[in-house]
């Protein structure tokens, strides 16, 4: 029977904290031993992680089969989509990262799970299981009517959970026993089970639930999480923890407020923005003015009083990774000048709000030309060269012509912005690091990127440099050649890996055929050759065989 692969220890309903990804709990490596380097399996497990978070069924489930390997995510039934989005991708990276060589491993946020093995999802019976306590006691004459509480909670829980459709089978509720605390529970199966399969995981789960017996100096209020089968848990001490959570943040928050204001004061090289003109121009954050949201928030067109259109990034509320992203956007892109990066026009602090004010690209992102069934024909060779050669340059000062040397971390199709004669500009700096003096290389525990762009030893060690961004341009190259994602090639109608495949046909020759099909009339093949050879320099494993921006340029 496939049991679910699912658990989180906390619930609160209203609280959504995945943008505050902290903790990656476990990871648990398997106990099915390593695989070696260069085997079929390493090349399915690439492509399943790849291709996995493009499998959402609508509700934060996540399932991806390549060969032997398979892989599974499921978010938390009160995530809003972008964020499980968001933590799924951080899921998959941490995982790879934690468990390098392993054949399978499981690991979660409090807002998502993962796992991957080389068996089927419908074969692991595997039961991981552990508890937490909170020191707060229940006292003598409150255990009978906490036990009845939990009980009470337990059995309307489970029946909604496994109840529900195929796409969700998620349960959340509380109830306050009369003169107790409230007690809060959550259930939750992955959604191709059955109803009966859900409701016997449940049950095995909820009997694994002990009631408080101050005979076995069981004194204290029980957690438990199975996540691999159900999470059935009540709790007191979630309240105390986000409460004091929350107001901790906001501290933090106000603080930082404060510290950012002066340091833009201080330094008079920008332009800040009253809320009410930026509230105006976006007709008060309209969903029609809405134009896409990223790791750092939304964005928004907005329209200034003397008709200059503006691109607004706000930074989504109570999101202490965005402020982060939003004081390091501000501090180093005012030292940036280069007509392939785009500008920023200034800033708003006020209260809560943390606003970017950008100019406004009129032809958006690279991704919404190259992706498109439609708009791609666009794209012809002439302005694919244009672009590939601004993305190049952009970098080039980047790494070496401006005053700093900054590394991007997160380069991708998405970030590359086009104005409206389709001019590449680099955008989104929230994840980039700056390197002083003869600085070669950093090492960090929070990967951040996107999983598919990123350099092997950044992925897997946290090791950052030049060459990781030259890494990412290599794949972002490659898709502008071939029309396709890298993590969703198509060859001979078959879903391959873009990196893989690329490597393939080039060593036979046949590097022709990775040119979009579309290019065939507008494109010079040896030019086109050219550049794949060029991305294929840029993707080697060994950052040191790989080429400078300069060099390539």
């Amino acid at each position: 029977m496939d049991l679910l692969i699912y658990s989180f220890l906390i619930l609160i309903c209203n609280f959504d904290l995945a943008t505050t990804q902290e903790e990656f709990s476990g990871p648990f490596c398997g106990l099915s031993g390593n695989y070696t380097q260069n085997t079929d399996y390493r090349h399915n497990l690439d492509d399943v992680l790849y291709t996995l978070i493009n499998t959402n069924n609508g509700f934060g489930f996540y399932n991806s089969t390549s060969g032997q390997a398979n892989a599974a995510a499921l978010c938390r039934g009160d995530i809003q989509p972008e964020n499980c989005r968001r933590c799924v991708d951080d899921a998959t990276r941490r995982i790879r990262q934690q468990c390098p060589v392993q054949i399978e491993a499981v690991g979660w946020y409090e807002t998502c799970f993962i796992r991957y093995s080389n068996r089927s999802m419908g074969s692991i019976n595997d039961l991981v299981v552990f508890y937490a306590w909170n020191a707060r006691n229940v006292s003598d004459s409150s255990i009978v009517q906490w036990n009845k509480g939990v009980a009470d909670l337990l059995s309307a829980l489970l029946p909604e959970a496994a109840g529900g459709g195929q796409f969700r089978k998620y349960s959340s509720l509380n109830i306050t026993p009369p003169g107790f605390w409230t007690i809060y529970g959550m259930m939750q199966c992955t959604p191709e089970l059955s109803e009966m399969e859900c409701s016997d995981c449940l049950y095995g789960a909820v009997s694994l639930v002990q009631p408080l017996n101050r005979s076995l100096g069981n004194t204290n209020i029980g957690i438990i999480v199975g996540p691999i089968l159900a999470v059935v848990f009540a709790m007191i001490m979630v309240v105390v923890f986000f409460t004091f959570r929350r107001r901790r943040l906001k501290r933090n928050l106000l603080s930082s407020s404060s510290i950012l204001e002066r340091e833009d004061e201080d330094n008079g090289e920008m332009n800040s923005f009253n809320l009410s003109t930026i509230q105006v121009s976006t007709n008060n954050f309209s969903q029609e003015n809405k134009l896409g949201e990223g790791g750092f928030g939304p964005v928004y067109k907005g329209t200034l009083q003397d008709g200059k259109e503006i691109a607004v990034k706000r930074l989504a509320r109570n999101s202490r990774q965005g402020l982060v992203e939003f004081k390091t956007e501000v501090n180093l892109i005012i030292k940036l000048q280069h007509k392939n990066l785009v500008r920023l026009l200034g800033y708003c602090v006020k209260g809560p709000e943390r606003l970017l004010i950008y100019e406004f690209m009129a032809n958006n992102s690279l991704d919404t030309f190259l992706f498109d069934a439609n708009k791609c024909k666009e794209l012809d060779w002439a302005k694919r060269s244009n672009i590939v050669i601004g993305i190049a340059k952009g970098l080039r000062y980047l790494h070496e012509d401006s005053r700093l040397k900054i590394i991007h971390r997160d380069m991708k199709a998405s970030n590359i912005l086009l104005d409206n004669e389709m001019n590449a500009k680099i955008s989104d700096f929230g994840t980039a690091r700056i390197f002083g003096g003869n600085q070669m290389e950093a090492a960090t525990d929070r990967i951040v990127g996107t999983y598919g762009y990123m350099a092997p030893e950044y992925a897997m060690e946290g090791l950052f440099s030049t060459k990781s961004d030259v890494y990412s341009f290599g794949v972002l190259l490659l898709e502008i050649v071939s029309g396709q994602r890298n993590n969703l090639y198509f060859y001979q109608d078959q879903p391959q890996n873009l990196l893989l495949m690329a490597w393939r046909l080039w060593n036979e020759n046949k590097g022709e055929q990775i040119v979009d099909h579309r290019l065939i009339q507008t494109s010079a093949i040896d030019e086109a050759l050219r550049w794949i050879n060029i991305a294929l320099l840029c993707v080697q494993e060994d950052p040191q065989d790989r080429p400078t921006m300069s060099t390539i340029i």
